[in-house]
């Protein structure tokens, strides 16, 4: 079908176009407990297009996109392409150049052994250090091979390829009659063992604390020690604001130069990364095509380069931008031990942990949190935590080892001073 898609696209009077051919392979395994109750191959392909159309002289370049399924008929697939075409004239964006080819790029093509990466997967959840009150309730891994190849009408054709890969768990404690659950999604290329044992044997004490869990008092303004996945989000804003998009949309204005905060907190230093050991995002090329690269984006506190898609990065006139598959935030001053020192709440489980891409504010209802105060720990829930990240980030402290989720490696723990925390009493 990729051909034929091809080949009606160079004949549809689109000005221009590209296409994502994805195929993905896999084994799946559904457990109850660590009683395997399904499991099956998978083996799926899915065909995205993209057309561009120019007009008003040329000053305008509108776009729209579909799914082709790879099972559709030529003339499905030719009536698909037209409607594109006719919807795309409709979206007046300024004119602006598609990616063309990076020089002799060579496929990424390298090899994944999806069984053997099912297999380590099922030997680390037989591994588990499980107790009588602290145990599985389920768990599902899902391991994959994807194979990518992005094809468009300004030369560029690239296929890459690389290991996908989730884990979902389900975890129980009990005290007497009293019971919870929590919920982990571990997201990688490879199955990473230590990693998997040490995190879920915190969520093991995670819901033992929760049982016994008074109420958040109301703090006002206190210090905020971020451990867990949710610290992600902080980085997130930071990347986003060196995002061409941002800075076109001028909701940012963090351009070359530009130093991002003052204070007497740490200086932060953000990377993009072609390559991160066992993430799903490593790939040569973005979702355009363009070759992905080690950048240093921000660096101790100044933004050295922006990153962006073709469209953004052409109205700022920035070169050699991409989109990146994997960030480092560079670790910090200090040791985990010297930023809890003091006062401060730790909350390590959220209903939800937002950071506003527009306006930086953060906000999240704390599950289960940790209340240091006076030498004294104090395990607690409800009330919420909020700030404007912006305005803090001249105070944020981090440590200097690092932590990885995923396509993220970044401090493994944050202190931020002046956030607000309502309690629940």
């Amino acid at each position: 079908m990729l051909n034929t898609v091809i080949e009606l696209l160079k004949s549809s009077g689109a000005t221009a176009w590209e296409v994502t051919d994805t195929k993905r392979r896999g084994w799946e395994f559904y457990y109850i407990r660590h009683r395997l109750d399904q499991n099956r191959a998978t083996q799926v392909e899915s065909i995205s297009v993209k057309v561009y159309m120019a007009f008003g002289e040329g000053k305008f370049l509108g776009s729209a996109s579909a799914e082709i399924p790879p099972t559709a008929t030529r003339a499905e697939a030719e009536r698909t392409i037209a409607e594109l075409c006719a919807r795309a004239v409709y979206v007046q964006n300024p004119a602006y150049a598609l990616r063309r080819p990076d020089g002799e790029a060579p496929d990424a093509l390298s090899e994944v052994d999806v069984a053997a990466n099912a297999r380590a997967y099922l030997e680390t959840m037989s591994r588990l250090p499980e107790t009588a009150t602290e145990d599985i309730n389920s768990y599902e891994i899902f391991t994959g091979c994807v194979e990518r190849r992005f094809v468009s009408s300004e030369g560029v054709d690239v296929t890459t390829r690389f290991p996908d890969s989730k884990l979902e768990v389900v975890v129980n404690a009990r005290e007497g009659e009293r019971e919870i659950e929590l919920y982990r999604m571990y997201e990688g290329g490879s199955c990473d063992e230590g990693a998997i044992h040490a995190d879920l044997a915190e969520t093991f004490r995670f819901g033992r604390d929760k049982l016994i869990a008074g109420k958040t008092p109301n703090l006002g303004t206190c210090a905020v020690v971020f451990s867990t996945r949710a610290a992600q989000r902080l980085y997130q804003l930071l990347a986003s604001r060196v995002s061409a998009q941002m800075r076109y949309q001028r909701v940012s204005d963090w351009a070359e130069g530009k130093e991002i905060a003052q204070g007497s907190g740490d200086r932060v230093t953000l990377r993009a990364a072609q390559c991160l050991p066992n993430s799903s995002r490593n790939s040569l090329y973005d979702a355009e095509g363009a070759r992905v690269r080690d950048l240093t984006l921000i660096d101790r506190g100044v933004v050295k380069a922006n990153w962006g898609n073709a469209q953004f990065s052409a109205y700022l006139g920035l070169e050699g931008t991409f989109m990146p598959g994997n960030w480092v935030a560079e670790g910090g001053t200090h040791t985990e031990e010297e930023l809890r020192q003091g006062d401060f709440l730790e909350p390590v489980e959220f209903s939800d942990f937002q950071v506003n891409s527009i306006t930086g504010d953060m906000a999240g209802e704390i599950r289960l949190g940790y209340w240091h105060h006076g030498g004294e720990v104090t395990v607690v829930s409800g009330g919420s935590v909020s700030g404007c990240l912006p305005q803090l980030l001249g105070e944020m402290r981090f440590s200097a080892a690092q932590k990885q989720y995923n396509n993220w490696l970044i401090p493994s723990v944050t202190r931020i001073e002046g956030a607000s925390v309502t309690g629940a009493q």
